[in-house]
């Protein structure tokens, strides 16, 4: 067949599509997710590029994944800060909310019910706008007592199964501990440590993801 006739074939096919109503297949939209957390998302002590939120684009995106990762961490916001600035901070848009908050709760011994609450109502709403939730756990300092950290620790494991939503039990996992991960304060992951995180949680964000590129 010769370039005029493929021409004229491809053009009739076009214009058929056109005239009779049908579309032509639309490229698929990014699936776009929002970090909602404190400075452990926010990405404290980083250079541009190093947060949780970016490293995990760029892990995605590596994997062949159409993908927008949005940072909504604050620096020193509790699970009540996220909870108030949800409404503005995570847009109706978002597809996955991966909310990563309650360390600064744990950090200042605040209680647990609080915590609680405040989370629970966070993946309430989010669920009400039909986003998928990944629910990043933390665990309480041992220095505020057993008492404290049994109260604080069930937390996550008990709203994802009362929820129906998704757990990464710990957001620190395998970082925590590992001095050359830290920074000097001892309280925040370098990029190297981020890394680790997007590794570790990276099979849970390609589960959601799979769940929503299949709904489209």
């Amino acid at each position: 067949m010769n370039k005029i006739k493929t021409s004229i074939i491809l053009a009739a096919v076009l214009a058929s599509a056109v005239f009779s109503g049908s579309a032509l297949p639309a490229a698929a939209e990014p699936v776009e997710i929002v970090a909602l957390g404190d400075s452990l998302s926010a990405g404290y002590g980083l250079a541009p590029g190093e947060a949780f939120p970016e490293q995990l684009q760029a892990a995605l995106r590596e994997r062949g994944y159409e993908v927008n990762v949005a940072n909504a961490g604050v620096s020193g916001n509790t699970a009540s800060d996220g909870l108030a600035r949800l409404e503005w901070s995570v847009p109706a848009e978002a597809d996955i909310v991966i909310v990563e908050l309650g360390a600064n709760d744990a950090l200042r011994g605040i209680d647990p019910a609080v915590t609680r609450q405040a989370l629970s109502e966070i993946v309430t709403k989010l669920k009400g706008r039909g986003q998928a939730v990944l629910l990043a756990g933390m665990l309480a300092p041992r220095n505020l007592g057993h008492s404290y950290a049994e109260q604080f620790d069930t937390i996550y494991a008990d709203i994802a199964a009362e929820q129906d939503v998704a757990l990464y039990p710990f957001f620190l996992e395998g970082v925590v501990t590992v001095a050359a991960l830290n920074q000097a304060d001892r309280a925040h992951p370098n990029a190297e440590g981020i890394a680790v995180i997007v590794e570790s949680i990276l099979p849970d964000v390609e589960a959601l993801m799979a769940g929503i590129i299949a709904a489209d």
